[in-house]
């Protein structure tokens, strides 16, 4: 029964990330009035604004379906090499493009200080965790490796959670109130990350999951 939850919760997870994938990678126009673009063109004039964009957001569109399969035990455990190979290009996107450019697009959000400490903190840790995930399995340290990269992940599929708070609050709470979208944003990653230690704490060795409970 819980291997049967976990699948159906794994597909719809997917699902999301394709549909919010395939959207990212619409703004591959490089059109500064292109959708939500319409909306930052104070930020955009600064001219740090749509570097920082676009490698957030078309690198995060690869990354999120990455991450999902990286930490999906199945995967991991029936196609080894691929495994590390994602996980490279997962790395390298989260370290160089979608974590840095997050940062720089938080300082651009006018919700108030409360948002804004909040996304940029989400990216800082986004940073911080994916690289110790990165060292730990340079030291053979498979443990912690598993761990931190939960943690990552777990930042990484905010990009799925705040929109799936913002859609299911949006027709009995009016977003537009500050602490409505402070309180939004926060659930976004931190609920994400109690899950996930949560879970850590029940399953905390590779091997040991969901997945080997009836």
């Amino acid at each position: 029964m819980r291997k049967a939850v976990t699948g159906l919760v794994f597909g719809i997870t997917v699902l999301l990330a394709a549909l919010l994938s395939f959207n990212a990678l619409s703004y591959f126009n490089f059109d500064p009035f292109y959708g939500f673009l319409r909306l930052k063109q104070e930020a955009i004039a600064t001219g740090w604004y749509m570097p920082a964009y676009y490698a957030h957001v078309l690198v995060a569109a690869i990354i999120l379906l990455i991450a999902i399969f990286q930490v999906y035990p199945p995967f991991g455990m029936r196609w080894r090499k691929t495994h590390k190979t994602l996980g490279k290009v997962y790395v390298f996107g989260v370290l160089f493009f979608s974590a840095p450019g997050g940062l720089i697009m938080s300082l651009f959000i006018n919700r108030g200080e409360w948002v804004t400490f909040s996304f940029v903190l989400q990216s800082l840790l986004w940073w911080v965790f994916t690289l110790f995930a990165f060292t730990s399995i340079r030291k053979g340290d498979i443990i912690a490796h598993r761990a931190w990269m939960f943690r990552s992940v777990a930042l990484t599929l905010a990009a799925i959670t705040l929109r799936v708070y913002a859609f299911m609050s949006s027709s009995s709470i009016d977003l537009t109130h500050p602490a409505s979208y402070t309180t939004i944003s926060w659930l976004s990653w931190g609920l994400n990350l109690l899950i996930v230690e949560l879970y850590l704490l029940r399953f905390p060795k590779p091997g040991i999951s969901v997945f080997n409970q009836n």
